[in-house]
């Protein structure tokens, strides 16, 4: 049996390391058949000897029970999504922004953009053990099983690190090719594009299926601070990634310039059919950490990367009318009303006007033979008039003076290009108020779909959202398609809904300006509904993230009359009004990071990064990867770098790791 253990051990190390010869260095170093014969020989062994099959195992990648479904996961770190740029302008004004907050010394790191999937996989002492999709970047679907599929994914690593690193799935060319012969002869629907087709094989239940497409993946980035693994610079990590054993892309390159990026995107926009898998953009990053710090991140994304994105395929079609559209904030949206159309593999029949200013600067007619094209390769647009081939009949078009939905005066505020509808008591934005409330990123009510609330309106039963948690059985049993069991379903589902934290609730309002993540810091920061509204400009403005157009819009909401009833109605119909993340363990008068923004750097000997963070984010802290003037406390290890600097240069208090662990204590 010894003997059989160690022919195991020796057959996965050597699997392990053909593997990453196949997928990372692109060196086969045996041929496929020597390969197929030692993971026979494996299958073998392990059939016969179960208790001596490894979690990492080559075989453990042909995939297993089908699931029953996919479980939440909460990521460690936030999956931010980066800025874009579309065109040169764009790119020279994201350097200029670098260049005034870092000066001239620095480089960029520019990669392809790689058409997939984003996803987290995190490792335990150098083993696979969870991986997990993007989600809404806060929150993913754990899809372990299907991504152990992917044998460019290491199952163990050349170290026994723990490490999250972030990367994207993708369908390459050949195999999305064969994918789609084989659904022609079954008579099944093709997949649209690679992308598509990587996310669908990724979200099967049945790992054999994601097996069988034939997935691959670049991992571009670990979870957290780099300098946690004694790394200085986004190049370094990147050779990191491949020495532990990841597939990182090698058509990569260090920029001094601006003009030096313009040239690599160039060069990859002549060149991107050549590869064999598809690339939608350029990611351009700058490169040290330090200064990835000093640089920091907006609410929705960092300062310090943006995406470049390729001008996307353009068709032409006609116009054959412009339908307007109210939404929640009063904004009225034209639409284009197409003749369908294939465009980047998907069928348009509708496009973005955008605003009148784009009609009127286009002179966009109905009846105009129109160019459409996917800005970012997502959202169809049009984006200019053949107007040799406009009939004779086409007149300008013109925007109403009154709203569609309320007939109200429609005005144009000072320094926006959109017409909006500012009555307060319009039924178009009250609809989308109350779809967005419903939504499942803010009070996630199941059962009350656009059309519920449609009817719901229709029919007088509500007319705000605190309306909705008045509703009962008996009505709505009397709504199209709405029996018993799903009647019963809302109103439990509504009932729920009352227990949310209160950064729910905030998103759900729909304040200007506030997205998911400033939900969540406004309802860490306040605690409560009260203390928030109670808050002023400057309070809110010395948080870390919120900036003054942010603090501005909601001291603005809450000071509204009708909303501070809303806030009252919404209380009394049992809603909680209050953050329900971790609370502070002792008085704040006793605790030094109640409240404060705190900064770790260097290396800790004695507690792990995450091990502090998690600490003092239990203790009412806030922790941040930059120095600012809005931090309060700066924790410094080992070789400690630019963050020391800057703080010393501004005054913040500073503490070496003893005093913190004292503090816990």
């Amino acid at each position: 049996m010894m003997d059989i253990e160690k022919r195991i051990a020796e057959l996965n190390t050597l699997l392990h390391d053909y593997n990453y010869a196949y997928h990372v260095l692109d060196k086969p170093a045996v041929p496929d058949a020597v390969y197929d014969q030692l993971l026979h020989e494996l299958i073998a062994l392990e059939e016969a000897n179960p208790s001596f099959i490894y979690p990492d195992s080559p075989t453990q990648r042909v995939g297993g029970a089908v699931l029953e479904g996919f479980r939440k996961v909460t990521h460690q770190y936030p999956m931010l999504s980066l800025s874009n740029a579309f065109n040169e302008e764009d790119l020279r004004d994201f350097d200029r922004k670098v260049r005034q907050a870092i000066g001239d010394h620095f480089s960029y790191v520019c990669e392809l953009k790689i058409d997939g999937l984003a996803i987290a996989l995190r490792y335990e002492n150098g083993v696979f053990v969870q991986g997990a999709t993007r989600g809404d970047g806060t929150v993913g679907e754990d899809i372990t099983a299907n991504l152990k599929t992917i044998r460019a994914i290491p199952l163990r690593l050349k170290e026994p690190v723990t490490i999250e690193v972030r990367g994207e799935a993708y369908m390459p060319k050949k195999s999305f090719e064969a994918l789609n012969k084989v659904r022609v002869e079954k008579g099944e629907e093709l997949f649209a594009n690679p992308r598509n087709a990587a996310a669908g094989s990724l979200r099967q239940l049945d790992p054999k299926i994601a097996a069988s497409r034939q997935l691959s993946t670049f991992i571009y980035a670990v979870g957290g601070d780099g300098e946690m693994y004694g790394l200085d610079s986004h190049g370094e990590m990147l050779d990191y990634l491949q020495q532990l054993g990841f597939p990182s892309n090698r058509e990569r390159q260090t920029c001094a310039t601006i003009d030096e990026v313009l040239s690599f995107i160039q060069l990859w926009t002549e060149k991107r059919n050549d590869l064999p898998y598809e690339i939608d953009g350029i990611v351009i990053k700058v490169n040290r950490y330090a200064q990835q710090d000093e640089l920091g991140f907006t609410a929705k994304s960092p300062r310090w990367a943006i995406a470049f994105k390729f001008p996307a395929e353009e068709v032409v079609t006609t116009l054959l009318d412009i339908d307007l559209t109210v939404g929640r904030t009063g904004v009225i949206t034209p639409t284009a009303i197409l003749t369908p159309v294939q465009v980047a593999g998907t069928t348009v029949a509708r496009a973005s006007l955008h605003n009148e200013d784009l009609i009127r600067e286009k002179d966009i007619r109905i009846g105009d033979t129109v160019i459409i094209r996917k800005a970012g390769d997502i959202i169809p647009e049009v984006v200019g008039v053949l107007l040799e081939q406009r009939p004779e009949d086409a007149i300008p078009y013109e925007m109403p003076a009154n709203c569609i939905a309320c007939d109200s005066e429609l005005i144009r505020i000072e320094g926006e290009v959109a017409l909006r509808c500012v009555n307060p008591t319009c039924p178009a934005q009250i609809a989308e108020g109350i779809k967005h409330f419903v939504s499942r990123n803010a009070m996630n009510v199941d059962g009350l779909g656009e059309k519920v609330v449609e009817q719901l309106l229709r029919e007088g039963y509500i007319q705000n959202v605190a309306d909705l948690y008045l509703l009962q059985v008996e009505q709505l049993i009397e709504l199209e398609r709405m029996g018993q069991k799903s009647a019963s379903n809302l109103v439990e589902a509504l009932e729920r809904s009352k227990e949310n934290s209160l950064e729910r609730l905030l998103f759900g309002l729909g304040i200007r300006h506030v997205g998911e993540k400033a939900a969540k810091i406004l309802a860490e920061q306040y605690e409560t509904m009260e203390a928030l509204m109670a808050a002023t400009q400057e309070e809110l403005t010395s948080i870390h993230e919120i900036g003054d157009k942010m603090a501005d819009s909601v001291v603005s909401y809450f000071s509204n009359d009708d909303v501070q009833l809303l806030i009252a109605r919404l209380k009394d119909v049992g809603l909680n009004m209050s953050y329900k993340g971790k609370k502070i363990q002792i008085q704040a008068g006793e605790n030094p990071f109640a409240g404060k923004m705190i900064v770790l750097t260097g290396k800790l000997s004695q507690l792990t990064r995450n091990e502090a963070k998690a600490k003092i984010e239990e203790l009412g802290g806030t922790v941040s990867g930059s120095v600012s003037k809005k931090t309060d406390l700066v924790i410094v290890g080992e070789d400690a770098g630019s963050k020391l600097e800057k703080a010393q240069n501004l005054g913040i208090e500073i503490w070496d790791e003893q005093r913190l662990i004292e503090q816990f204590q």
